[in-house]
Formats: structure tokens, C-alpha cells, sequence
């Protein structure tokens, strides 16, 4: 059997296949390479306008890379609209790990000083590979979704993987494209010279308006 470190991960990823296991619970990883690939369009990104006044108004307090690991427990956890998760122990630790090199980072959303949502996620150059989310309050994974799409195309990220697509996904724009698409996309993307800045601050809602004017 395959150990998986953070460097076979890496490689992974630039390749076209990310790992996932059948449950919380479950001891082993498998790799996934699917036929139709799930990604959303950086310049085509759509924001409800229910959310777009949720943004506005500040509810919550965004914050990148300050707590990494709550993070991706927050996904692991079973929530009452996904009572399983495909987060284990193992991905939890590989993922820590590559927080701690750099390649991987968490958009966070607080209220009151308290972690109420957020999503993970990995960057290679001008790829990020959107990974999981969580909310434990209305609209709190969705608000650092707006974030963090505005801080790639700052960035000059050419490529937001999500993998497969969802009905939520989709009210932001995230279409299915064929693997050998994908993948022209991906190398593509490995070849923008781009980096995740926790840092970068700004309008996110004035961010995505300009992309979508000049694209």
C-alpha cells in the first residue's frame, strides 16, 4: 500500500487526481480522477444579490490562514444537512502539513471573535483547488467563498478547481468540463506565477465587479 506524504499529494494534484476516503471513519485513502470536472470560472464568479448585501454589511469578520486546522474540522464534522464527511484523521494530518509548507490555506469567517464558517483549500502557481467548506452560521462559508475568489483573480490565479459541482456551487457559476479540458486548463494554470496572500485585504465585491468588466 501507497504512504501518502504531502510531497506524493503535491504531485497529485499537479497531475489531475486528488485523494479522498469513503468516510470519517474509514482507515484508507483512494485517488479520484473523474471523467467531467467540476470548476468555477474566475471572471464568470456570480454572487447572489441576497449575498452580495450579507458581504456589504460585515457581518462577520474575514480572516485567512489564523486557524487552519479548525478549519478543515469544521468540514470533517458532521452538520445536519451532511450528516458524513469524507475527512479522516489522515487528511487532516497531510493537510496540516501542507498548511505548514505553505500549499495549502483556509478563508475564515468570524462572529464575535468565534470561527462560524470557512473553506480549505490547495495552491500550486495559479491553480487552487477548493477542497471543503463549512458554516455553522447563515451564509458564513459562502461570504469566505466571495473572499477568496476575489483574492485569486488579485493574485492572478487563472484556475478555482471545486472538483465535482453542486447545486450550491452552481448559483456561483461552477460548470463540469471534460478531464482532457481540465487538464489543458490545469498545466496551463501551473505555468501562472501566482501566490496565496493571506494578507491581501480590499473590497471583494469591487474586486469581482472589475474582473467582470475587464474580462
Amino acid at each position: 500500500m501507497t504512504v501518502l506524504t504531502p510531497d506524493l499529494l503535491l504531485r497529485a494534484y499537479a497531475a489531475g487526481i486528488f485523494p479522498m476516503a469513503d468516510s470519517a471513519e474509514a482507515p484508507e485513502i483512494f485517488w479520484v480522477d473523474p471523467e467531467w470536472r467540476g470548476i468555477i470560472p474566475l471572471k464568470g464568479f456570480h454572487v447572489p444579490q441576497r449575498l452580495k448585501r450579507t458581504v456589504k454589511a460585515s457581518l462577520y469578520e474575514t480572516r485567512c490562514d489564523t486557524a487552519f486546522e479548525a478549519v478543515i474540522r469544521g468540514c470533517a464534522a458532521p452538520a445536519a444537512d451532511r450528516p458524513r464527511t469524507w475527512i479522516n484523521e489522515e487528511i487532516v494530518r497531510l493537510y496540516v502539513e501542507l498548511f505548514r509548507r505553505g500549499f495549502a490555506h483556509s478563508v475564515e469567517s468570524w462572529y464575535e471573535g468565534e470561527l462560524v464558517g470557512g473553506l480549505y483549500g490547495i495552491s500550486i502557481a495559479g491553480a487552487f483547488f477548493g477542497e471543503s467548506m463549512f458554516s455553522r452560521m447563515t451564509d458564513a462559508s459562502k461570504v469566505a467563498l466571495v473572499h477568496l475568489v476575489a483574492r485569486l483573480i488579485r493574485s492572478g490565479y487563472s484556475l478555482l478547481d471545486t472538483q465535482f459541482v453542486t447545486e450550491h456551487l452552481q448559483r456561483f457559476g461552477a460548470v463540469e468540463i471534460p478531464r482532457a479540458e481540465y487538464r489543458r486548463r490545469l498545466a496551463a494554470a501551473l505555468d501562472t506565477p501566482a501566490a496565496f496572500q493571506p494578507g491581501l485585504a480590499g473590497d471583494p465585491l469591487a474586486v469581482l465587479q472589475s474582473s467582470t468588466e475587464t474580462s
